[in-house]
């Protein structure tokens, strides 16, 4: 299940998105889903691990029908107090979704698996509950950002001592062994800091590009190829009104009356 947040891995949760360091690593965010993710009027959005729904809110707010899921109850209540009814809420584990197959057009997991400890279940749950597309969104162990964040933690109380980040290379082969021989894209995105601006030049500018793998957030989208997808048909009869079983193409009651007729 991994980190269960409660107030104060919320309060340091808080204080890292309202840093310039946490809104320019949201903007990336937001960049990398418009960028990877084909958005449709009327998709449904699921939110794996949505905390106290930032994205909900930023998705919510472009028209689409979303709903989130954490673990942690107290997330849960925040993002209710912040959304109302704008989105439906739940708590429940990203390893075991309490979803139907297929339920939802788009399911995203924005730095969530940093935090599990089965990533690979999670992105297996994702790619059921998911008709369309997955989005996986993480900090990039190979950049400069995750080295720096790292060593900050060492000296103060931060949310990425708790945090496993992940790299190209990795994600990848986490979603093929989950989800099989599909479809990724991906983009990698860099946080602009001071260090880097000093740097300058060449490497600098290189650091910039999508297509480079050592950018500060790392983003993929996952094309869902389903070799059976299920329909989601309501039955519409009562098992009470159906007619009578049948074995082999005849009915119990035939079965009954030809063996009345043999004795």
């Amino acid at each position: 299940m991994g980190l269960i947040f409660d107030a104060r891995a919320a309060r340091l949760y808080e204080a890292w998105y309202q840093s310039p360091q946490g809104r320019a690593m949201e903007r990336l965010v937001r960049e990398s889903v418009s960028t990877l993710l084909e958005l449709q009027a009327g998709d449904r959005i699921l939110d794996i691990g949505c905390g106290e729904g930032n994205h909900l809110h930023f998705f919510s707010r472009l028209g689409f029908d979303t709903s989130g899921l954490d673990a942690s109850p107290y997330m849960i209540r925040r993002a209710r107090e912040r959304l109302g009814h704008r989105s439906t809420l739940q708590v429940g584990d990203a390893e075991d979704l309490p979803f139907e197959d297929n339920e939802f057009d788009l399911a995203l997991l924005i730095n969530t698996l940093e935090f599990l400890d089965h990533p690979a279940e999670a992105l297996m749950e994702a790619g059921r509950v998911a008709r369309r597309s997955v989005f996986i969104g993480v900090t990039n162990s190979l950049s400069w950002y995750s080295l720096c964040t790292k060593l900050r933690s060492l000296f103060r109380p931060s949310l990425f001592t708790y945090a496993t980040p992940y790299n190209l290379w990795e994600l990848k082969s986490y979603v093929h062994n989950a989800l099989g021989d599909v479809p990724i894209k991906w983009r990698c995105a860099q946080v602009k800091t001071p260090v880097l601006e000093k740097i300058g030049g060449f490497l600098s500018e290189q650091w910039y590009l999508e297509g480079c793998p050592f950018g500060s957030f790392l983003g993929l989208c996952v094309t869902m190829n389903y070799r059976v997808r299920t329909i989601q048909t309501p039955l519409k009869a009562r098992l009470e009104q159906a007619g009578h079983p049948v074995v082999r193409g005849v009915t119990m009651g035939e079965l009954r009356n030809e063996r009345s007729l043999s004795l």
